[in-house]
């Protein structure tokens, strides 16, 4: 029987179990190993570039996150940002008088539109997330391709607005990570402040009760998609601005890294589990150690290895949480209302 909670105090025990707190830890403890030899990396400058560098990370995992709620996966994000990345700067490049506002808008829409491609084969067909996502992925790439042509678009052919915004600085940080302090705050809201954000952790998280409580578990999944693929877009012209070219394969492999920062923030790859600050605290791990391994000269190849090795213990680390408390639904402070209100 767990011990009783102090009354007015904090249980330090339930604290240091959530996820976010760990993570918290493991990013402060690489920090502090990383500063030991090198002590440049732990200043203000560089803990800025970290997060900045992570920024796409982040605001494609939480769109990832959404997806993985409701016990599904999306393996094609990342060639909506090759694609959309890739439309946007053709039209910059050929089309230079277009505003960039109508440029962000369209990478939007363009991703937004892929996304509900995915949700609508999910709800629709009822063909399983993986497969239609494994598809997409090929069909998104093979697009890239063919509006293209093959052909690289390299930075002196875009305008340099186009380029320039997403490192313009405000208020002292870079434009782009403004946009991912943006993104999370707006899956804050949509996480938990919406009936879709509820709805994608109760279909995840029981599916059929989920369909007797009157929530349409196709629609939530397309919803989730959508909100991924726009994501997504977005960073199709985050990408190519901030590398200053656009390629087929751009992004190539980067799904895994969005997928594993979900997983290594708690959200559960069953579903109906994570979080907000679990999907960037994972992101942002994730970051750091694609950030401090190349500072102590750990080789590429062992760099992967590592990644793997995390991936694998977080992973691991979920089950044997998941088995040990079962799966709930409501959060912990809507599961005692009810009791709350009968004592009264």
């Amino acid at each position: 029987m767990a011990p009783p909670r102090p009354a007015g105090g904090v249980d330090l025990r339930a604290a240091f179990a959530r996820r976010e707190l760990l993570l918290v830890a493991a990013i402060a403890v690489l920090l502090a190993a990383v500063a030991a030899r090198f002590p440049s990396f732990v200043s203000p400058a560089s803990l800025g570039g970290v997060f900045n560098d992570t920024s796409i990370l982040i605001v494609m995992a939480l769109g990832q996150a959404a997806v993985i709620l409701t016990r599904s996966v999306d393996l094609s994000v990342a060639a909506n940002v090759a694609l959309t990345g890739m439309a946007v700067a053709l039209v910059d490049a050929h089309h230079p008088g277009v505003p960039l506002a109508l440029l962000v808008m369209m990478a939007f829409g363009l991703g937004l539109a892929l996304g509900a491609v995915n949700g609508t084969l999910v709800w629709l067909l009822g063909i399983p997330p993986i497969v239609v996502t494994l598809g997409t992925l090929t069909i998104f790439r093979g697009l890239a391709f063919v509006l293209s042509g093959g052909a690289w678009i390299n930075s002196f052919q875009f305008t340099p607005t186009f380029l320039a915004v997403p490192r313009a600085e405000v208020l002292g940080m870079p434009v782009l990570s403004w946009t991912a302090l943006a993104a999370i705050a707006l899956a804050v809201v949509v996480f938990g402040r919406t009936g879709v954000g509820r709805s994608w952790y109760a279909v995840g998280g029981n599916p059929t009760a989920a369909v007797y409580a009157g929530i349409d578990a196709g629609r939530a999944r397309f919803l989730a998609f959508c909100f991924s693929g726009a994501l997504s877009g977005l960073c199709g012209y985050l990408w190519i601005a901030r590398y200053a070219v656009a390629y087929v394969d751009v992004a190539s492999g980067f799904e895994l890294d969005v997928i594993a920062s979900c997983v290594i923030g708690g959200v559960s790859i069953a579903g109906g589990i994570g979080s907000v600050g679990g999907a960037v605290l994972g992101a942002l791990f994730l970051g750091t150690i694609k950030n401090a391994l190349p500072v102590v000269n750990v080789s590429p190849f062992a760099q992967m290895a590592i990644s793997g090795a995390i991936i694998i213990a977080a992973v691991a680390l979920n089950t044997r949480a998941e088995r040990r408390r079962g799966r709930i639904i409501l959060r912990p402070d809507a599961a005692r209302l009810p009791a709350t209100r009968a004592a009264e």
